[in-house]
């Protein structure tokens, strides 16, 4: 189906989706544009509806607007005449002067669900180890929507080098996101100020982590995390080994996953996060791999990761 399609475009390795056109790093907006298909605009018209079944007679609806894709005329929503559109082009140029002064690098954008979801990842330059050669790079994901499935959110995620899981930087005390509503002008700026707590954050977050590949965990205990993350019922004679989805995350943490042979992650509560972020980034059952980005990030993959996340910070107590 042409509205399922993605585009997108990246620099260096390839990701974890596998999707993409590769460019050589530090290319101008221009071509980011153009290569992750975000090279046109959200355009905006009148809904109209017939108000005569048995003749012509068409009427405009004034509460709403459809919006559509300037390059295909391809619709994308229908929306009220208060959402305000955020474009293609300024999804990417939010990260003009984050890279010209800044330091960071953009490394992947693009295109979901045929141009309803717009995105893009930059490298901030923060990385750090948490234990051995188990690294984690920081980055700054910006992502909105013109279907009003997803505020214009930015938020620092983070990378595990050794499998390309990718964790929400949350701590405690912050969700490390800033949420801009349809219904308000997006202004770089002011989320740019607001994101300046992300970076003190960054520290907290690593705290965390560390903390997390230092608390080992017995069976019993991982038994439970996983069975409380996933909903799952108390195992019962007639149900000895789980669901499947229980199956395929304990095999992850048990020496299955990517890195979990990690001193960091082997038998650790770190080692159950990562096992947890690596099913639902690439083991979960998915339509295709542009629903897979979508969950991962945005939709109940994400939800997942943060609760796995949020459900290990409880073992440290």
């Amino acid at each position: 189906m042409a509205h399922e399609i993605s585009s997108m475009a990246f620099t260096g390795a390839t990701p974890w989706h596998g999707l993409g056109n590769h460019l050589s790093e530090q290319q101008p907006i221009q071509i980011w544009l153009k290569e992750a298909g975000m090279d046109w605009t959200i355009e905006q018209s009148d809904v109209l509806f017939n108000a005569d079944n048995s003749a012509l007679h068409i009427r405009p609806y004034a509460d709403s607007k459809v919006l559509f894709r300037s390059d295909s005329l391809a619709p994308l929503s229908v929306v009220s005449n208060r959402y305000k559109v955020v474009q293609p082009h300024e999804v990417l140029n939010f990260y003009k002067d984050l890279v010209s002064v800044g330091g960071f690098e953009l490394e992947t954008a693009g295109v979901l669900k045929g141009g309803r979801k717009l995105w893009a990842l930059a490298k901030t330059g923060q990385e750090a180890k948490i234990k051995g050669n188990d690294r984690i790079k920081a980055y700054l994901l910006l992502a909105t929507s013109c279907d009003g499935t997803l505020c214009t959110t930015a938020q620092f995620t983070s990378v595990r080098v050794v499998c390309n899981n990718t964790l929400q930087m949350a701590t405690r005390d912050s969700n490390g996101a800033v949420k801009v509503p349809h219904s308000t002008k997006f202004d770089p700026r002011q989320v740019k100020e607001a994101l300046g707590i992300g970076f003190v954050n960054w520290e907290s977050f690593m705290t965390n982590l560390k903390q997390l590949s230092q608390r080992t965990v017995s069976p019993q205990e991982a038994d439970s995390f996983i069975r409380t993350v996933l909903n799952e019922p108390e195992f019962t004679e007639e149900n000895v080994q789980g669901s499947k989805m229980f199956q395929t995350v304990n095999s992850l943490y048990q020496g299955k996953g990517m890195g979990s042979e990690l001193s960091s992650a082997s038998g650790t509560a770190w080692g159950l996060v990562n096992a947890m972020t690596e099913y639902v980034d690439h083991h979960r059952r998915a339509r295709n791999q542009d629903n897979r980005l979508d969950s991962a990030w945005f939709g109940q993959g994400a939800l997942l990761k943060q609760k796995a996340f949020n459900q290990a910070l409880t073992l440290l107590h």
